[in-house]
């Protein structure tokens, strides 16, 4: 299992349009693949979890991947965020 924080750099934040990118590029994975913000973690593979957690531009989130390919999950996912999902 690792873990790694990423802080979110696009306009809206991990809403709507951006967290339907995130969510379809974590199910490209196999490893399980959680977010955590502050003291609650979702699934990172479930768009109501995302929504749910309301990440906004400039907050911090930790980023949590177990499985045979967490590492091309992890940073497969925070390139993804670091490139402001292509906006």
């Amino acid at each position: 299992m690792i873990k790694k924080d990423v802080t979110i750099t696009n306009n809206i934040g991990l809403h709507a349009r951006p967290a339907t990118f995130f969510i379809q590029k974590a199910n490209s994975f196999r490893s399980s693949i959680w977010i955590e913000k502050e003291d609650r973690k979702v699934n990172a593979k479930s768009l109501l979890g995302v929504l749910s957690l309301g990440i906004a531009k400039g907050m911090t989130v930790t980023l949590i991947a177990d499985g045979q390919d967490e590492n091309e999950a992890i940073d497969g996912l925070i390139e993804l965020v670091q490139t402001g999902f292509a906006e």
